[in-house]
């Protein structure tokens, strides 16, 4: 059903995005490119995102699907998952367990990760390496007086645990981890998952493809420069034929991969001043994740969504890029 549907897309798209269609979660980008009317949208309803997550990244370490490491970690299919789309063969997948929201509920996921390991013996990602890694984010976020996904989300350590990561290059090719994020949070990880291959004697992938710059689309250089230039995102959309909530989307998607913009000038013109504050608190203090939708359902509908992609955007940069 994965390869299907990464092959039934004109385009390529991340992890999250990916599970989200079949397991049917609609949000903002799934509707800005109206996968939420195509075929596939809801065909795995049965299971949830994180078990869809944890099929594709089983998928990554079968050679099935490849990432596009240039192109902020899409997703394409190999040759060999053509292959399997011809002529299937058996292959054995491990059920992923369920991951929990709340930053409380860490220690409990660290002990079915270890249950998991004991029955797996592996997986797409590491479950012990895993809940090492979400104890260090745990611990961490107490120091830093930050909600834990705002260090790292649970994407972007499944990636870690899957790929080994050893150096900063190598962190920022993990999912959702750029520039500004790999060193700012970076190095505890990268020294935990050292010692970790070390004394487990673990084989690290040696198909790990460093990315030395990010492959920018036209579009997404023109909005960087404008964006710098302080140019009104209305102008900006106009000018390249774009609704604003597409360029919202071209904007998190460059967010997304480590790049911080100052949208101040623009939020500052067109936001109220306590709208920001309140949007921006609820980021910063009681969100479990960056999810918009989420956002929206808990601040309620005196909140516009394009407000609340805007000051999320702006937290994103000055904190948790």
């Amino acid at each position: 059903l994965v390869l299907r549907l990464v092959e039934s897309l004109p385009e390529h798209f991340k992890i999250d995005h990916l599970a989200n269609v079949l397991a049917g979660v609609s949000n903002s980008l799934i509707k800005s490119y109206k996968h939420d009317k195509i075929e596939f949208f809801g065909a795995g309803a049965s299971h949830s995102e994180k078990f869809w997550c944890a099929v594709i990244h089983q998928g990554l370490t079968a050679h099935l699907l490849a990432k596009e490491i240039e192109k902020y970690g899409l997703i394409y299919t190999t040759e060999l998952g053509r292959q399997f789309l011809e002529n299937p063969w058996p292959l054995m997948l491990v059920e992923d367990r369920s991951f929990s929201n709340g930053a409380d509920d860490e220690d409990d996921e660290e002990s079915s990760a270890a249950a998991a390991a004991a029955r797996s013996g592996g997986g797409a990602s590491d479950p012990v390496l895993l809940s090492m890694l979400k104890d260090l984010r745990k611990n961490l976020s107490k120091r830093l007086n930050l909600q834990p996904w705002i260090i790292f989300g649970d994407p972007s350590l499944e990636d870690m645990a899957t790929m080994y990561p050893e150096t900063f290059d190598e962190l920022k090719n993990c999912q959702g981890v750029g520039e500004g994020k790999a060193h700012k949070f970076g190095a505890e990880f990268i020294s935990l998952i050292k010692k970790y291959v070390e004394e487990n004697d673990i084989i690290r992938p040696d198909d790990f493809i460093l990315k030395s710059a990010p492959n920018k689309s036209a579009n997404k250089i023109f909005i960087i420069q404008s964006i710098d230039r302080r140019m009104s995102l209305g102008d900006i959309a106009e000018a390249k034929g774009l609704e604003m909530d597409e360029l919202l989307t071209e904007i998190e998607a460059i967010v997304a991969s480590g790049m911080k913009l100052d949208l101040d000038y623009y939020i500052e013109e067109n936001l109220d001043a306590d709208i920001v504050e309140e949007i921006y608190d609820y980021f910063k203090n009681e969100a479990t994740s960056d999810d918009v939708n989420q956002a929206i359902k808990v601040l309620g509908p005196d909140y516009y969504e394009e407000e609340i992609r805007l000051v999320r955007l702006k937290f994103l940069c000055e904190i948790a890029s």
